[in-house]
């Protein structure tokens, strides 16, 4: 029994609920101060003393974080003793697990003869979406994102579209300044953004008429997901306000 109230504790401290508690306010503050500062050592190339133990005190927090999440799996899940075994499989899980894993000199060890692994130092990148769970406007992007993934996903199979279609146009338009196809690829893509690097571009007249249409085409479908997730975060707003 009093396992079971300590836990209950622990969730309500952990889990936002939305009720103003002090004190997952002030656990939420803390936990977005270490993720910032845990993210200082990857400006450097050079490690030193202070930013090894900056990483180190930081993967010992979020490890007791995950711990804490793990051992309370069941409050949120609410699906009994399967939600321990649930839990770790779920997205935030997984984050929180990439951004203790690189703290581990085992592993780096282990694979310090496969160059692919050196993405583990990267995985610490993943510290920074650890604000997700601690950020009230971004838990509502979030909410946003998931109640709009139909029409989201409409405009990214779109975009994705126009772009292969576009670099297959301009591809056999000039294939002397488009060597390969990922080079038509990647000049659709950054045309279809209307960012515009200038690194790779068409030099014939026919090839130009394409880039503008291309930038045309492309101010319509970047605009698109814009107004969606604009509405979607207004509709969320006033809900939130309204309870």
């Amino acid at each position: 029994m009093w396992g079971l109230i300590m836990r209950e504790k622990i969730y309500r401290i952990i889990e936002p609920d939305g009720e103003g508690c002090k004190p997952s306010a002030v656990y939420d503050l803390v936990m977005m101060a270490v993720i910032i500062i845990s993210l200082i050592p990857l400006a450097f190339k050079q490690s030193n003393a202070l930013l090894s133990a900056i990483d180190r005190i930081a993967a010992v927090i979020f490890i007791a974080d995950y711990i804490l999440r793990l051992s309370t799996a069941d409050m949120k899940l609410g699906k009994g003793a399967l939600s321990f075994f649930l839990y770790p499989f779920t997205p935030l899980a997984i984050i929180d697990l990439l951004c203790i894993l690189p703290s581990f000199d085992i592993i780096s060890s282990a694979f310090r003869l496969l160059k692919v692994f050196r993405l583990f130092r990267a995985f610490r990148v993943f510290r920074a979406f650890k604000v997700i769970r601690y950020s009230k406007s971004i838990r509502i992007i979030s909410k946003v994102i998931t109640a709009q993934r139909e029409p989201l996903g409409a405009v990214c199979i779109l975009a994705f579209g126009y772009i292969l279609i576009a670099a297959l146009v301009i591809f056999n338009v000039e294939p002397d300044t488009f060597g390969t196809f990922f080079d038509a690829v990647y000049w659709a893509a950054v045309s279809l953004t209307t960012v515009g690097y200038g690194d790779i571009y068409p030099v014939s007249t026919a090839g130009r008429i394409v880039t503008m249409l291309s930038s045309f085409v492309g101010i319509a479908i970047v605009a698109l997901p814009s107004g969606i997730i604009t509405a979607g975060y207004m509709d969320e707003l006033s809900k939130d306000q309204t309870d």
